[in-house]
């Protein structure tokens, strides 16, 4: 790492999910100067979301991807070409 260069501090919550046979890699992460987690959800076709709010912790990240499965399920995250942010 050079100068300059922030380092990422990555979850140990971040993971890959498969349900249905559908799956998204699930990623929660922040800078390590920083005490926020930012959710990005990434489906197979390389598209992605990323939530519009950061997080306190990475276990209330995980809780608000957890809320989407369980309103709209995984398919939330497959719409091709589709990628954006969610609040």
């Amino acid at each position: 790492m050079t100068d300059g260069e922030t380092k990422v501090v990555i979850s140990q919550l971040s993971r890959r999910v498969t349900l249905e046979g559908v799956t998204v890699d699930v990623q929660i992460y922040r800078f390590e100067d920083e005490d926020e987690w930012v959710l990005v959800v990434a489906n197979e076709s390389g598209s992605s979301k990323v939530w519009d709010e950061v997080f306190p912790s990475d276990i209330e990240a995980m809780a608000a991807f957890q809320i989407v499965v369980a309103e709209e399920g995984l398919s939330a995250f497959l719409e091709q070409g589709n990628s954006g942010t969610l609040h």
